[in-house]
């Protein structure tokens, strides 16, 4: 089950942009690191930005849930080329100081194993919620990956309402979730 943002008439003009950006390079694919959080429940409550429901009879769906008695992990996972990294389990509640701690401490841990060429060219991709653009998130990204990264605020814009851009939101996150 997915609760879709609807798409407004400027996404396009985005998405588009973003998509010629991609293409100006047959290569720039392979070096940019696909990241995202997802989150898991253990009351079979999900995060459902990540699920889809599809069906040609009847297009509405009813999920029953208790959210009195709620326990979730968020977890983070990368594509880079095609390599899946992680998946992290992050600890607490997602914000722009956990994101920071995760990418200054444990990001560097499990990207030990990419070749330095990969890692010297790489750009870094992360969606816009709001832990993604904390000041200290952006500085950091400024540091480590000057105009090589992609974000809301970022020197290389990530679409609004683009889910579908990224292979961990189109692809990984609903197959892990069945495994759960």
């Amino acid at each position: 089950m997915q609760r879709v943002q609807h798409l407004l008439p400027a996404d396009f003009a985005e998405r588009l942009n973003f998509c010629k950006w991609l293409n100006g390079s047959r290569h720039l694919h392979r070096y940019i690191m696909f990241t995202d959080k997802a989150q898991f429940n253990l009351d079979s409550v999900n995060n459902t930005q990540n699920s889809h429901v599809w069906g040609d009879e009847n297009p509405h769906a009813i999920v029953e849930s208790n959210f009195q008695q709620r326990f979730s992990v968020n977890v983070w996972c990368a594509v880079l080329d095609d390599q899946l990294r992680g998946p992290f389990i992050l600890e607490g509640r997602f914000t722009g100081e956990v994101y920071l701690r995760f990418q200054q401490e444990e990001l560097p841990q499990l990207l030990e194993d990419v070749p330095l060429d990969k890692r010297s060219r790489k750009y870094f991709q992360h969606d816009g919620a709001p832990p993604h653009s904390s000041s200290g998130v952006k500085y950091f990204l400024n540091f480590c990956f000057p105009g090589r990264w992609i974000g809301r605020c970022g020197p290389n814009h990530w679409p609004a309402r683009s889910p579908d851009l990224s292979p961990l939101d189109y692809s990984v996150w609903g197959w892990m979730k069945k495994l759960v």
